[in-house]
C-alpha cells in the first residue's frame, strides 16, 4: 500500500488516512508531498492523484484507490477486521460511527478558523460564537462516548480507534489555539497526544522543512 499525504505540519485529513494506515498494522509506503508550493497544481494533475482531483490524503492497493479519510478508516477495518478500529459492541459502534460521521461532515467554524498547525502553541484567546457552538458539541459527545463506554480505558470507547482518529486534529487544534474545554476532557487529550501514533507523526512534523505563511498565525 502506498498512502500520498500532505505536510505532517498542516494537513489534519492527511493525519487521519495516516492514522488509520498505522492502527491497520500493514505496512504501508508514506509519501509527503509539500502542499501549495510551486508545484502543487502541477503534481496533483498526475495520474496519482486523479482519482481524488489532488486532494490528500490518497491510498493506493494495487490497483484499488481510497481517497477520503473516512472510507480509507473503512477500507482497512474490511481488510484487518473492524475489532480494530470500531468498538464489538453494537450500541456501541453504533454511537462511534455517528460521531465519526459527525466529525466527517461538521464542525466547519473549528476548521475554517483555527486550521491545524501541531508545531506551533498561539496565545488563548476566546474564540468566536460559532467555534464555542462547536466546541460544546465536541464535549457533549467526548463525554457522552466515555461515561456511557469509555469503561477504564484512556479513549472515547476505551480503546484507541476510528472515533479518536477522526477527532485527533481536533485534539491538535485545542493544544495549538488553547481553546476552552470541559475538564473531564483534559486527560483524553494528554492519552491522544501521547499515543505513540500521534508522537511520531509530530516527530516527522517538526523535522519539515515547509512554512505555509498563512498557517503561522492565528485567523481573525
Amino acid at each position: 500500500m502506498k498512502l500520498i499525504i500532505g505536510n505532517k505540519a498542516y494537513s489534519s485529513w492527511s493525519l487521519r488516512g495516516w492514522l488509520a494506515c498505522k492502527q491497520s498494522g500493514l505496512p504501508f509506503e508514506e509519501v509527503v508531498v509539500p502542499l501549495y508550493d510551486a508545484e502543487w497544481d502541477r503534481r496533483r494533475e498526475g495520474a496519482e492523484f486523479a482519482p481524488s482531483s489532488g486532494k490528500v490524503p490518497i491510498l493506493w492497493d494495487g490497483d484499488a484507490v481510497v481517497w477520503d479519510s473516512l472510507a480509507i478508516v473503512d477500507y482497512l477495518a474490511d481488510k484487518v477486521g473492524r475489532d480494530r478500529f470500531w468498538p464489538a459492541e453494537d450500541s456501541a459502534r453504533a454511537m462511534a460511527r455517528s460521531m465519526a460521521a459527525e466529525m466527517h461532515a461538521s464542525f466547519t467554524a473549528l476548521r475554517r478558523k483555527h486550521p491545524m498547525n501541531i508545531r506551533q502553541q498561539f496565545p488563548a484567546s476566546r474564540p468566536d460564537d460559532d467555534v464555542i457552538v462547536d466546541l460544546k458539541r465536541i464535549m457533549e459527545l467526548w463525554a457522552q462516548a466515555r461515561a456511557r463506554f469509555g469503561g477504564d480505558g484512556a479513549y472515547l470507547f476505551g480503546d484507541f480507534g476510528a472515533a479518536d482518529i477522526m477527532f485527533a486534529p481536533v485534539v491538535t487544534r485545542i493544544l495549538t489555539y488553547q481553546l476552552p474545554i470541559a475538564r473531564f476532557a483534559a486527560s483524553y487529550l494528554d492519552a491522544v497526544i501521547q499515543h505513540p501514533f500521534l508522537q511520531d507523526w509530530i516527530a516527522g512534523a517538526q523535522e519539515e522543512d515547509w512554512v505555509i505563511e498563512q498557517f503561522e498565525q492565528p485567523i481573525r
